[in-house]
């Protein structure tokens, strides 16, 4: 099959598979709809029309995270109107996958935020006003807040302030599943929330009293300090102790030079659909920002025999908090030490080059720069044939495709396959019937020539890894 995309040939498929749309809709909910994780996360739904507006505004920290109706602000630093918006329209997307519903949203033009207020003491009259107005319970804010400008915007708007960082934090912790999911989530919020701590008044100021508190003491505040520390290296503990188990699996793999390809992309790029379609995997799959964030691998062949594994990983986002690439920088290795990066990218989106660029930056961030990148868009079936036109003659080594459809997987999974490292050692061996376990393994690791039944054992030419070229070697010296 030919890897080169011809631009005629891909708009006519475009187009077909756009006029066969509603045939295929019906088919791929049936793909869908069996995902038992599916049904059970969409069986519980938040309660509309509990108020979190804050009769102490220092209640901000003690309680949970709870956004119901909302104003987003952001402040236009750099880039065109365009760029702001899109902004924008992207922390709706994750409001309302948080569970909320987005009222109303401000963009604010300055040379770069300002310290105290993050808006301006102008425009916060004004973003009062529109709370008021639209009675809306939360802010979101579209950058990351100090604790300082986080005070003083909740001490004047009157409601709970929340900046992108609280938000996408607040997305992982629903949708991790895993032990190490939920572990490096818990990692990520405590080492935001720890400069953030306050309580009620000054009650965390106070030094202990009484017997055994008297002298210098340690306020409150101080001691819950400490604790959180305390448990936070608790936690890395337990995460390192899990990434053991992480590293065997792929210390076997790289052992038996197994090949492997690690889906990446942006959050809600169809990763997750791509492998259900590949590999059948039976990944969640929903039409939200991270839906999934725990790794799965699945082990798979290619067309001529050879074992690799496809492993789709935790979605990106522009602006990721810089805790959480910390924290799940061992699930993030799955990209780093893969032989074949396919990043996806959502064809349809207003600037899927800002997402390819936000990807590349994690991406080099966890040191999986100089791996061999496919880049996969999707959605080419509902997204402009110009905008297709223009990602396939600006990336090299790219692929349109449609998860939804099935449009051009059969041409991507050949690019992938022709992109696998390739045995590089030559034997030519008789291989004794009691060694069938030998015969398989060259059949699953390596690349056949040739292969014959002779009466003494299966004659076999094949290219294989150093693994399989010593144990033959061993057969020979032994025979």
């Amino acid at each position: 099959m030919s890897l080169e995309i011809d631009i005629d040939t891909l708009l006519k498929e475009s187009a077909k598979a756009a006029a066969e749309y509603d045939a295929a809709e019906s088919g791929h909910e049936e793909f869908e709809s069996n995902q038992q994780d599916l049904q059970d996360r969409k069986a519980l739904r938040r309660v509309a029309g509990l108020s979190t507006e804050l009769q102490d505004i220092s209640d901000a920290e003690y309680r949970q995270l709870r956004l119901e109706k909302v104003v987003l602000v952001g402040v236009w630093t750099s880039g065109t109107a365009v760029d702001a918006e899109n902004s924008l329209k992207e922390l709706a997307a994750l409001a309302e996958t948080a569970g909320s519903e987005v009222l109303e949203g401000l963009i604010q033009r300055r040379d770069k935020a300002d310290p105290a207020t993050y808006i301006g003491s102008g425009k916060v009259t004004e973003l009062r006003q529109a709370v008021v107005a639209t009675g809306a319970d939360t802010v979101v804010c579209d950058g990351e807040l100090s604790p300082a400008q986080l005070r003083t915007l909740e001490k004047e708007v009157k409601v709970k302030v929340i900046d992108r960082t609280a938000l996408i934090l607040d997305i992982f912790a629903q949708h991790a599943k895993s032990r190490e999911g939920k572990a490096q989530v818990e990692l990520a919020q405590m080492t935001y929330l720890l400069p953030r701590l306050r309580g009620w008044g000054d009650s965390l100021s106070r030094q202990a009293g009484g017997i055994g508190g008297r002298g210098p003491g340690e306020t409150k505040i101080e001691t819950d300090r400490r604790r959180i520390n305390d448990k936070m290296a608790k936690l890395r503990d337990d995460i390192k102790e899990m990434q053991v188990a992480r590293d065997t699996k792929r210390s076997e793999r790289r052992k038996h030079s197994v090949p492997s390809v690690a889906i990446a992309g942006y959050t809600n790029a169809g990763k997750s659909s791509l492998m259900n379609r590949l590999t059948n995997a039976g990944v969640l799959v929903e039409n939200a920002l991270f839906a999934t964030l725990d790794p799965t691998t699945r082990k798979t062949t290619t067309h001529d025999g050879r074992v690799y594994t496809l492993s789709d990983t935790v979605g990106f986002v522009r602006h990721l908090p810089h805790q959480l690439i910390e924290a799940f920088k061992s699930t993030l290795e799955e990209v780093a030490e893969a032989d074949v990066i396919v990043h996806v990218v959502d064809g349809s989106h207003p600037d899927p080059q800002e997402q390819i660029r936000a990807v590349r930056e994690v991406i080099n961030d966890v040191g999986g720069g100089d791996i061999t990148e496919i880049i996969a868009i999707n959605k080419a079936d509902i997204a402009s044939p110009e905008v297709i036109m223009q990602l396939l003659r600006e990336e090299s080594n790219a692929f349109a495709f449609s998860a939804r459809t099935g449009f051009g997987v059969e041409t991507l999974l050949a690019a992938i396959e022709s992109s696998l490292p390739r045995p590089r050692i030559e034997i030519n061996a008789v291989i004794p019937y009691t060694r069938g376990e030998l015969v398989s393994a060259i059949h699953e690791r390596g690349e056949i020539l040739s292969e014959e039944y002779l009466p003494e054992g299966t004659s076999i030419h094949a290219m294989v890894d150093g693994a399989i070229a010593q144990q033959i070697n061993e057969l020979n010296s032994s025979s």
